[in-house]
């Protein structure tokens, strides 16, 4: 039926359905049928063979191929293939059925297909075949063309990939000539898209590769006669001939494909490149050059989105790359925009391998361009690449944002800026880097690995692994960005950014100086607390070293912010930590890089903390550059760990540098809290270097050793036992070595209390120790600052008084105090310093004395003794020196330390007891000292304040402080002294005229000093009828004008005094035998004297109503001491009049002025009504006026007051007031009811004998008040009793 003509050939082709479909239906009946006479299948498949060339229905045809094939599928018979093979070499044997051999030719491709042991069995057994097959593909038909290179295509792709490598040499050869050939003429897309097909297959062979890249083959002209199959080869030896040997066909060919616009063929063409450029990328990447491949490649990155496409071209360029022709033509500068918008639309695709690959790319365009052409000579070049590479740092996945930061680290070099340097859009990438680190998981305590340098060896599709991958390139990068700024600071134009545009030079943002800020901030915010962790759990060599880097970097960029960034590294144990990792990783020679960066590291960080201390000598400079060069020798070549480093220190036999060396950095760390070996191994080793350099015959250490070897003994000594003799003289030799002490200073109190802790060591150093400590101290201000700054207003001065006494002294003060109460013997030095040091000096040691003496609660007899006695010595030795001067104007050679000893003096009598001991006899060392001021003070110039005003404070204080029983020796001493009542008279007869001098102004001072003192003398020289050897005159004219008129414009302190000194007068009667009391027509009235003035001379009536007033105005200011000193004043004086004159003392008290006090005061709220001496002023008036100024009302308010705060809550001294009011008004008749009288008499009753002494004004709360320059005795302004 299929071999007769006659039937059509709808009914060939039903038949043939029908045997397909038992095929399929009944797989192996069929077989089994055939089997019985393999001659049956033979001529079957003959037949069908014959109608591949016979029937032009294409349905026919599709079905005889389908068929033809299942039954050769079916039969699994060898004998049948070979058949079929034969027949198809035969037929193709016979040129005059070439013609109609495409249905045969697809057969064949479909048959390989489908049975790939056939592509075998045709390389191995049939080669005459298969050169039939290549002269087939010279025939000009473009169809016929298409099936032969289906053929080739289903031949070659056979699975497993071995048939290409099994085809014969030859036919290989001739094989990819002829595709050339047909690939250059090919028009039809199905020829086109065949051919590069097969192109892709061979390409994967490096032998067919050759051959493609050497061919020189060209068009070759067919001819259309039916004998071409026969002279075929020699045509085709013909057309090699006469192509160009200088033309390589493939580069041109797979450029025109990239121009197709047919996406396929692109992504094809170009994986045919890569392929080609893959097997010998220095050998075949030449030609594509030379023929602009790499500018179509570019174009097709901007023009097209797709994955495989781009995926392909950055393949493909990535290859090329490799080559510098590449750069040197700039092909490189012709695509980089391109590139760089391609790379924007790969970020947004879902496949992360495409953008990976462009990155990596850019990465290598960026790392192989020649310095000297530059990629973004302008600004807007560089910013599009940066956002570029900030959206792949941005990217989700870890493998795109670690080449991008590749990337980055390349676009970071100098060569690839633009001018002006675009310094914002590098602290941005930095910046987005930085960003990430929050999103790394970092390696887990179960990961932790010991490792020498690479990196561990962690699944690389881990998120662990990739983690640590980024992290290792975002060092690398920042490393770069580092680098980057160091050299635009190097030079000027880039530094100053030149070429910025006029409007961008106020943005500081855009600035090196902002990028350098940038880094540190990140640096010190983000990197170093994300590596630290890392290195915690899984040190690695690699990034430290960048991360070393980058720490050194820091110190160069920003040296003005360095100080505070160095200690922030070395408190934080920076200096552990880089010398365990040299210790882990450099030892035995290992990583040298990363040696060299902890080194520089070092070194850096070791300068900067030295260049910020407090340089203790002219030769710190040198010093500092000693330490550079020792750690720079000493360094690298210290690799080991802490744990070897006391060995080092006691056994090590190399050069002095090494022990050196691990001395500064001991100390250096140890300086800022890390301590890097235990304080004992510390001490035990420094004092076994010391004895080693000693016993090979040099004491000499270099200073700065020397320095950092006494800070380690002086700072962990605490924890050792007590020197024995030998160490400490091996430690004193040492010290002794050094031409100056002062170099070796450093201010630490642990070296106060190293040198002062040991006798031998205090007397030799101690002085200067002590001296160095007050006088190389930072950031405090001297003596004559501190006196300034106490200063206050008149009006503030005296109530201000205990908290200045109480502030908090400076650091260093505190310290010093402590030392004296651990080593009282310190004491005696300072005061040894204070008679023999230059005066800025000695003031600051006076000061740290003081502050000591003041804050002496506990009374210590020894204490004081020893350092009186010092003091007596001391005065008593000034005395000799100034013997026939004047004091205190001695040689102007000699130091002037009279006004010291005398204020020191002074502040002793601060820590005696009030009222018991040495003062009850005024024995030894007291009225020595007594004694020796009185002739000191009776020998200096009026003038000489300094001296004057202490000695005669001396005096007054001790006259005032011990009980008045115990003075009667010391007045008499006093008073027998006839140059200090010159003396004197002398200050009190300067001040006769009105003053309107500043009240802080000394001579004031003294003065009041004079009255205190004088009234001091007129009390006891009463008690004691003491005999007085020179009087005084004394104004009582002027005294009264200035406490009336003048007070206003007089210190309050200077009118304290005139109304002490008044009331010692009073309470003589004005007629101590001391002082002579001068009055003028102002006061008594004109002679002769009337009655009354003359009871009263030498006040007389005028004058004590004058005073009386003065006195009434002077309560009205409410001030503490000047209320006190003006109401005892005040009751002096009534009693003064009660006792001459009873009845000017009743006029006094009952003038107008006397109601218009009281009124103002019982207006001023409870507090004031309340004071002691108001409380007893209201009972002076009462006392003296009955009901005349005094009312019911008025005491009726006093007691509300009392009861609204309570009894209870009164001061001792107030209720002794109010006790001493209420036994007044019980006695008196303004309270007529008996309600009233029951009020008053439970008061007194609430007065009891064991009421609690609470809330003591603060004032009175110890002997002695310091105001000013005056000490004043306060037991001379309590409030007197009736």
């Amino acid at each position: 039926m299929m071999e007769s003509d006659d039937i059509a050939s709808v009914r060939k082709s039903s038949a043939l359905s029908g045997v397909s479909g038992v095929l399929k239906c009944c797989p192996g009946a069929l077989r089994e049928l055939l089997q019985q006479d393999h001659r049956v299948s033979l001529h079957f498949a003959a037949t069908l063979l014959g109608m591949l060339q016979t029937v032009e229905d294409p349905v026919t045809l599709e079905k005889v191929d389908q068929v033809l094939i299942q039954l050769l599928v079916e039969l699994q018979s060898e004998l049948s293939f070979r058949f079929v093979l034969d027949e198809i070499h035969e037929q193709l044997s016979d040129r005059h059925t070439v013609k109609r051999f495409l249905p045969t030719f697809g057969f064949l491709g479909n048959l390989v297909k489908a049975v790939p042991n056939v592509a075998h069995s045709l390389v191995t057994q049939y080669v005459p075949l298969l050169d039939h097959l290549c002269s087939t593909m010279l025939y000009p038909d473009e169809a016929f063309k298409t099936s032969v290179l289906y053929v080739w295509l289903q031949l070659l792709g056979t699975p497993g990939g071995s048939i290409t490598q099994a085809l014969p040499t030859g036919i290989r050869d001739r094989l990819c000539i002829l595709l050339l050939q047909t690939l250059a003429n090919a028009d039809s897309p199905q020829l086109i898209r065949n051919c590069v097909g097969l192109l892709w297959q061979l390409v994967q062979l490096g032998e067919a590769v050759s051959v493609l890249m050497t061919s020189t083959g060209g068009q070759m002209m067919c001819s259309e006669n039916e004998d071409i199959l026969a002279n075929d080869s020699q045509i085709l030896s013909q057309n090699q001939e006469q192509q160009p040997s200088d033309r390589c066909p493939l580069p041109l060919i797979l450029k025109k494909l990239l121009l197709s616009g047919d996406e396929i063929l692109q992504v094809t063409s170009a994986k045919c490149m890569a392929a080609v450029l893959v097997h010998s990328p220095s050998q075949y990447s030449a030609p594509f050059i030379k023929a602009d491949v790499p500018e179509f490649l570019f174009d097709c990155l901007a023009s097209s989105s797709s994955e495989a496409l781009l995926w392909s071209v950055y393949s493909c360029l990535l290859l090329l790359t490799e080559d510098p022709l590449f750069f040197s033509q700039c092909h490189s500068v012709y695509g980089i925009e391109s590139l760089v918008r391609s790379l924007k639309e790969a970020l947004r695709l879902t496949n992360f391998e495409v953008p990976k690959q462009g990155l990596l790319l850019l990465t290598e365009i960026l790392e192989r361009q020649p310095p000297n052409v530059h990629l973004f000579p302008t600004g807007p070049g560089f910013v599009a690449v940066s956002e570029a590479v900030v959206a792949g740092v941005s990217c989700s996945c870890l493998l795109v944002a670690t080449q991008a930061a590749s990337a980055a680290s390349a676009l970071f070099r100098l060569n690839h800026q633009s001018r002006p340097v675009q310094y914002k859009e590098v602290e941005g990438l930095i910046e987005t880097i930085t960003s990430r680190f929050c999103e790394l998981p970092l390696p887990s305590s179960a990961h932790r690995q010991r490792i020498s340098g690479s990196l561990k060896r962690l699944d690389p599709s881990s998120q662990l692994s990739k983690s640590e991958r980024f992290l290792f390139q975002a060092l690398v990068c920042f490393q770069a960005a580092c680098r980057l700024a160091e050299e635009c600071a190097s030079e000027p134009v880039l530094r100053e950014n030149t070429f910025t545009a006029p409007y961008k030079h106020s943005n500081d943002q855009d600035s090196l100086e902002s990028l350098c800020q940038c880094l540190l901030r990140c640096c010190d915010s983000v990197w170093i607390p994300t590596v630290i962790k890392m290195c915690e759990r899984a040190p690695n060599a690699r990034p430290l070293q960048s991360f070393y880097s980058i720490l050194s970097s820091q110190f160069i960029l920003l040296p003005s912010l360095m100080p505070a960034f160095a200690y922030k590294l070395a408190s934080s144990g920076f200096y552990r930590l880089a010398v365990e990792h040299k210790g882990l990783f450099c030892a035995g020679n290992r990583n040298p890089d990363l040696n060299a960066s902890c080194c520089g590291f070092l070194q850096k960080l070791s300068v900067c903390l030295l260049s910020q201390s407090d340089p203790a000598s002219g030769s710190y400079h040198h010093d500092v550059e000693e330490v550079e060069n020792l750690l720079l020798c000493s360094l690298p070549s210290l690799c080991c760990h802490l744990s070897d480093w006391p060995s080092l220190l006691s056994e090590y036999k190399g050069p002095r540098a090494t022990q050196y060396c691990l001395v500064i950095v001991l100390c250096l760390a140890l300086q800022h809290g890390d301590r890097l070996l235990p304080d004992q191994t510390v001490f035990s080793s420094v004092v076994w270097l010391l004895h080693s350099v000693q016993e090979q015959g040099s004491c000499a250490l270099p200073p700065s050793v020397l320095r950092s070897a006494l800070y380690l003994l002086a700072v962990t000594q605490d924890k050792n036992p007590s020197l024995d003799g030998a160490t400490l003289n091996c430690i004193s030799k040492a010290l002794s070595s050094c031409q100056s002490f002062t170099s070796l200073y450093f201010h630490h109190p642990a070296l106060l209390h190293f040198i002062c802790g040991y006798p031998d060591l205090a007397n030799k150093f101690g002085p200067l120790v002590l001296e160095l400590w007050l006088t190389k101290q930072a950031h405090h201000a001297n003596a004559e600052q501190i006196k300034a700054d106490m200063q206050r207003k008149d009006e503030k001065r005296e109530s201000r008084a205990n908290e200045a006494q109480d502030q908090e002294a400076d650091p260093e003060t505190v310290e010093l105090l402590t030392l004296i109460d651990k080593h009282p013997a310190v004491i005696l030095t300072l005061l040894d310093m204070v008679c023999t040091r230059e005066a800025p000096l000695a003031e600051r040691v006076l000061g740290v004395m003081e502050v000591f003496l003041h804050g002496q609660r506990n009374y210590d007899t020894d204490l004081c003794t020893n350092l009186r006695t010092a003091l007596l010595q001391a005065l008593q030795r000034v005395s000799v020196e100034n013997a026939g001067h004047r004091l205190g104007q001695g040689n102007t050679g000699q130091v002037n330390s009279l006004p010291l000893l005398l204020k020191l003096l002074c502040a002793t009598q601060t820590c005696d007891p009030p009222s018991t001991s040495p003062y009850s006899e005024m024995e030894g060392a007291h009225f020595k000292l007594l004694y020796h001021v009185s002739n000191i003070a009776a020998r200096l110039k009026p003038t000489n304040t300094e001296s004057l005003l202490p000695a005669l404070s001396y005096l007054y204080c001790c006259l005032s402080l011990p009980p008045a029983h115990c003075t009667d020796r010391a007045v008499s001493m006093l008073l027998s002294n006839t140059g200090l009542m010159h003396q004197l008279q002398t200050v009190i007869s300067s001040s006769s005229a009105p003053s309107l001098s500043p009240p802080a102004c000394p001579p004031l001072a003294l003065l009041c000093c004079c009255h205190l003192l004088l009234s001091s003398l007129i009390t006891l020289q009463r008690v004691h009828s003491a005999q007085v050897h020179k009087s005084i005159s004394w104004s009582l004219d002027t005294a009264v004008q200035r406490l009336l008129v003048q007070k206003r414009n007089t210190d309050n302190l200077l009118l304290v005094s005139y109304l002490r000194l008044l009331q010692a007068l009073l309470d003589a009667d004005l007629a101590s035998a001391l002082v002579f009391v001068s009055t003028g027509p102002g006061l008594v009235g004109p002679k002769p004297l009337g009655v009354e003035d003359g009871a009263l001379y030498p006040l007389g009536s005028r004058g004590a109503r004058c005073l009386s007033t003065a006195l009434s105005g002077l309560i009205l200011q409410k001030h503490e001491l000047l209320l006190r000193a003006s109401v005892n004043c005040l009751s002096s004086l009534l009693g003064f009049l009660q006792r001459k004159s009873p009845t000017t003392a009743k006029c006094v008290v009952c003038q107008p002025w006397s109601r218009f006090l009281l009124h103002c005061l019982l207006s001023s709220g409870e507090n004031c009504l309340l004071h002691p001496a108001i409380l007893r002023l209201i009972a002076l008036l009462l006392q003296d006026s009955s009901t005349t100024v005094l009312l019911e009302p008025d005491l009726l308010r006093v007691m509300e007051a009392v009861e609204r705060r309570g009894v209870k809550e009164l001061s001792q001294e107030s209720a002794q007031a109010l006790r001493l009011l209420l036994t007044q008004i019980q006695s008196s008749v303004l309270l007529p009811t008996g309600e009233h009288k029951q009020r008053v008499e439970n008061m007194i009753e609430a007065l009891g004998p064991q009421m609690p002494v609470v809330n003591s004004s603060p004032s009175i709360s110890s002997n002695l008040l310091r105001v000013g320059d005056v000490s004043i005795c306060l037991s001379d302004f309590t409030l007197n009793s009736v």
